[in-house]
């Protein structure tokens, strides 16, 4: 049964005092032209960041995972439903099962590229697939770890693997947020899967690939059929479909993006869309929606410091950067 929205009153509360620190655009702006990475760095000071000045990205890359587990650790223990929080985490543990999977293939050890991020220990993880015995993971992960497993090892074809731990991944966040049981955090999950089918098809049919393996990277449970999307032969058709939509945006360039304009303002347009649904929690006051808005943005504005902060290191233009960088929730 859904926790009552009264519950989240002190959590809604805290969060909001919380949203004026996060990285808006306006700050990542003058990030982006500052005189070099380490002054950058220094306008993170009103965001709660440490001195990350003089840092080199591997130091960098620790920093930011360190922050995005505490935010994790710290709302889980205080949300009413925790799954809420878990809906951000499962994304980890299938990057870990990808990992192991294809470190178990290569003969390598993956423990370097393990992240602690997820719900579920990467040692745990390890141990169930080396003894076989994931009955202690859950249910939707551990049926498709063993597929997976299997189809690599038969096919020796890392993409069909991905694709179905891709499936899995989505079907595990619309059992959680069928237990949450908010139309908000339901909406926010089929969009993703929405967002996640567009981009897609725009790839199969750039790649000029066939209907089957389109079949096999789309994933139910959308706004959007995925029988609708097969059957959209061009980008024109497959626009149309989703021009009605939050994805409006992107979908009027997608057309274009078939026929090999450029992926990247087409991916931003379809990654904002996120941001977009996001922003309508601002208007409810309390409940789980401004938790999800929170923890969405928490996660955007990591992502925004380490393509700013890494791309300064490199040596990566400003334009560059803010032709990639999506749009941040403050």
């Amino acid at each position: 049964m859904a926790i009552k929205k009264e519950a989240y009153l002190s959590l809604s509360a805290m969060l909001r005092a919380r949203e004026p620190r996060l990285l808006n655009a306006e700050r990542a702006g003058r990030m982006l032209d500052a005189a070099s990475a380490e002054e950058a760095a220094k306008l993170l000071a009103d965001c709660g960041y440490g001195d990350l000045g003089g840092m080199n990205a591997s130091q960098l890359e620790e920093v930011l995972t360190g922050r995005r587990n505490a935010i994790f650790d710290e709302l889980a223990g205080l949300a009413p439903d925790p799954g809420i929080v878990d809906l951000f985490r499962v994304k980890y543990d299938i990057h870990n099962i990808k990992t192991i999977l294809k470190a178990e293939a290569m003969g390598v050890d993956p423990h370097s590229l393990l992240s602690r991020s997820g719900r579920i220990e990467p040692e745990k993880l390890l141990e169930a697939r080396r003894e076989e015995q994931t009955r202690d993971l859950p249910p939707i992960l551990a049926s498709a770890m063993k597929e997976a497993g299997e189809l690599l090892a038969r096919t020796s074809n890392p993409q069909l693997a991905d694709f179905v731990l891709d499936r899995a991944y989505f079907e595990e966040l619309l059992r959680i947020a069928g237990e949450v049981g908010n139309p908000f955090i339901l909406g926010y999950v089929r969009l993703q899967i929405d967002c996640a089918n567009l981009k897609s098809a725009v790839r199969t049919l750039r790649m000029g690939k066939d209907a089957e393996f389109m079949r096999l990277a789309l994933i139910p449970g959308g706004n959007v059929d995925p029988d609708r999307i097969l059957a959209a032969a061009d980008g024109e058709s497959l626009a149309a479909l989703f021009q009605s939509g939050a994805l409006e945006k992107a979908a009027a360039l997608t057309a274009e993006t078939c026929q090999g304009g450029p992926m990247t303002a087409f991916e931003r347009s379809v990654d904002n869309a996120m941001n977009t649904y996001l922003r309508s929690a601002k208007l409810i006051s309390y409940g789980p929606e401004p938790l999800a808005a929170y923890l969405a943005a928490a996660e955007g504005e990591i992502t925004a410091v380490r393509m700013i902060l890494t791309g300064r290191l490199s040596g990566v233009s400003a334009e560059t950067i803010r032709e990639r960088l999506r749009d941040l929730y403050a």
